[in-house]
C-alpha cells in the first residue's frame, strides 16, 4: 500500500544514524523500522531474527502523517511506538519501535522517550548537514568568484581591445551566475552627444537605445542616493520603475571613471533563485570595478601611444623642416611604406605586427639627418666628396640613435637599409639582393618614389608617369623586382590619388590610426 506522502529523501549519513539507533534497540529485544513517504522500508532492524510486520506499520505511518504532529505515539496496545521524522517543516518518514507482546506501560513510556530523543538528534543532524551544504555551496561560489576576478586581473593587458575584455567578463559572469542575460554599456560621444552604447553582452538580453538611456538615468539616480546598485523586482512587491514585460528582476551596477558613472553592467532575470540579493551586488560590483580599471588603463595607454607617436612625428617634422623641400616627407614615406606592405600582404602572408613596424621604419627612416647640418641639407649646387659622404652617413646615424632603444630593434633594419641597392651599389653597407631585409626593400621604394614626385632644390617634381618609368628602369638593380612591379601596378591610380589630394579626410583619419596602432604593436 502506497502512502503517497511527500517526504524528503534521507541522506546516507541520516540513514546510518538511524541504523545505529536500530542496533542499540535490538539489545533490548525491540525491532526498529523506518518507512519513507511511499511506505517502503528505508531501515529495518529485526529483533531476535524475526522480521517486523511492515504492513501494519504503514497504517500507523498514515495516521502519523495525517495528524501532522511531533512526538511519539503508542500503537497496538503499547507494542508499537511511532513518530514522524521531521526537521522543521520537512518530513523525512516515520520511525517505529516494535516492543513485542511482553511490553508493559513503563517500557512503552521509556521507548517513547527514546524515540523523541532520537528524532531530536535526527533533526539536529539534518540541520547540521544543511548548514554544511550551505557553507560548502557558499565556499564553492566564493571560490568561483575569486577565480573569475583572478582571471580578469591576469587578462588585463592594455594591448587587448576593450570590447574583447568586456565580452570575456560577460561570458565568464554568465557561466558563474544563473541569469537570463548580462550586458555592459559604456558612455561614448557620438555626434557631440554622450550616450550609453552596448559594448558587450551574453545570454538573452535586448537593450535598445531607449532602454539604455533609461538604465543609465535610473542608475545615476540610485548612485546619487548613495546606493551601490540599481535593484528592482516584482517578487515581493510591485516594480519601483516600469520595465519591458520580459523583465522579472534586474540589477545594474556602475562602472566609474574619475568618480563619475561612465558605464554600467546590467543583468536580468535571476533563474536559480527568486531575486538578486546583496551577494549579487557585491559580485557584480567587483567585476564592474575590474572592467572600469581596464577601461581607464586602456584610455591612459591610448593617451601614452598618442603622446609617443606625436613625439616621433614632431621629431621627424623638425628634421624635415630643415629643408623646405622635404616638409612632410617622413609621414608620406611612412604612409607609402605601409601601403606597399598591405598590398604585398594581399599576395603573401605578412604578419600584422610587421606592417606596423614598416610604418614606423618609414616614419623614422631619415632620423639620422638630425646629425647633418642644415646648410648641407639645403645646399643648392654640387656636393664635394666629403659632403656627399656626410649625407650618406645619415642611415648609420639613425641606426645608432635607435639601437639604444630596445623596443626599436625591429625598426632599425628599415632605417639602416633604405639606401641600399639590389646590385650592391647602395650605402651604407653595400648589401646586395637577399642580404637586404624586406623592411629595407619596402622603405627604399617608398623613399625613392616620394623623392621623385617631390620638388627638390636641384630639380622639379616628376609626374607620376615619369616617376613610375624611372622606377621600372631600376627594377632588379636599385629596387626589388617583385615588390617594385607590385608597386608600379597599383601606385598609378590608388596611391597617387591619395597623395595628390594631400591625404584627404579619410586618408588622414587612417594615417592617425596607423601611428597609434603601430606604437601599440611596438609596446607588445
Amino acid at each position: 500500500m502506497m502512502l503517497e506522502t511527500v517526504c524528503k529523501k534521507m541522506s546516507a549519513v541520516q540513514l546510518d544514524q538511524l541504523k545505529k539507533f536500530g542496533d542499540r534497540a535490538r539489545r533490548f529485544d525491540a525491532a526498529f523500522v523506518v518507512l519513507d513517504g511511499d511506505g517502503s522500508p528505508a531501515v529495518v532492524c529485526a529483533s531476535n531474527g524475526t522480521e517486523p510486520d511492515c504492513s501494519s506499520m504503514r497504517e500507523f505511518a498514515r495516521s502519523l502523517f495525517e495528524a501532522g504532529k511531533n512526538g511519539a505515539r503508542i500503537f497496538a496496545s503499547g507494542q508499537v511506538i511511532g513518530t514522524t521524522l521531521r526537521a522543521g517543516a520537512e518530513v523525512f518518514g516515520a520511525a517505529f519501535l516494535n516492543l513485542g507482546g511482553g511490553a508493559d506501560a513503563k517500557m512503552a513510556c521509556c521507548a517513547a522517550g527514546m524515540l523523541d530523543e532520537m528524532t531530536a538528534n535526527f533533526e539536529s543532524t539534518v540541520k547540521a548537514q544543511e548548514q554544511i551544504e550551505m557553507i560548502s555551496a557558499e565556499l564553492a561560489q566564493t571560490y568561483e568568484e575569486l577565480v573569475l576576478l583572478y582571471k580578469m586581473s591576469t587578462s588585463m593587458k592594455v594591448t587587448e581591445s576593450d570590447a574583447n575584455y568586456l565580452q570575456m567578463a560577460c561570458d565568464s559572469l554568465t557561466d558563474l551566475v544563473n541569469v537570463e542575460g548580462i550586458a555592459i554599456l559604456i558612455e561614448k560621444t557620438i555626434g557631440n552627444v554622450k550616450r550609453p552604447v552596448l559594448t558587450a553582452g551574453s545570454g538573452l538580453i535586448d537593450i535598445d537605445e531607449k532602454l539604455a538611456n533609461v538604465l543609465f538615468d535610473r542608475l545615476n539616480e540610485q548612485v546619487s542616493m548613495g546606493k551601490e546598485a540599481l535593484l528592482d523586482s516584482e517578487v515581493d512587491s510591485k516594480f519601483r520603475y516600469s520595465w519591458p514585460g520580459r523583465i522579472k528582476n534586474i540589477i545594474a551596477v556602475p562602472l566609474y571613471s574619475n568618480e563619475k558613472v561612465a558605464g554600467l553592467m546590467v543583468a536580468v532575470n535571476r533563474l536559480d533563485k527568486p531575486d538578486f540579493d546583496s551577494i549579487d551586488v557585491k559580485l557584480f560590483n567587483s567585476v564592474a570595478n575590474e572592467c572600469a580599471v581596464f577601461i581607464e588603463n586602456i584610455r591612459l595607454f591610448t593617451d601614452l601611444k598618442e603622446l609617443f607617436i606625436g613625439s616621433l612625428k614632431a621629431l621627424t617634422n623638425s628634421i624635415d623642416a630643415k629643408d623646405q623641400y622635404t616638409r612632410g616627407h617622413s609621414e608620406r614615406v611612412a604612409f607609402i611604406s605601409r601601403w606597399i606592405a598591405e598590398k604585398l600582404g594581399e599576395e603573401e602572408p605578412l604578419d600584422e605586427q610587421f606592417i606596423h613596424r614598416i610604418y614606423l621604419a618609414g616614419l623614422l627612416h631619415d632620423i639620422g639627418k638630425i646629425g647633418i647640418s642644415e646648410a648641407l641639407l639645403c645646399k643648392n649646387g654640387a656636393l664635394s666628396d666629403e659632403e656627399r659622404n656626410q649625407i650618406k652617413s645619415h642611415p648609420a646615424i639613425g641606426s645608432n640613435i635607435l639601437s639604444d632603444i630596445k623596443l626599436m630593434a625591429d625598426i632599425v633594419p628599415g632605417v639602416l637599409c633604405h639606401h641600399e641597392r639590389m646590385d650592391g651599389k647602395g650605402y651604407p653597407g653595400g648589401l646586395k639582393g637577399e642580404e637586404i631585409p624586406l623592411i629595407g626593400k619596402i622603405v627604399m621604394i617608398a623613399d625613392a618614389f616620394d623623392a621623385m614626385t617631390s620638388k627638390r632644390v636641384y630639380r622639379n617634381a616628376m609626374d607620376i608617369q615619369k616617376a613610375l618609368s624611372e622606377m621600372e628602369k631600376g627594377l632588379g638593380t636599385q629596387f626589388d623586382e617583385k615588390i617594385g612591379r607590385l608597386f608600379i601596378k597599383h601606385a598609378g591610380y590608388e596611391l597617387w590619388k591619395i597623395l595628390q589630394d594631400g591625404m584627404v579626410e579619410q586618408a588622414r583619419a587612417g594615417l592617425g590610426a596607423y601611428g597609434t596602432s603601430a606604437v601599440g604593436a611596438l609596446l607588445r
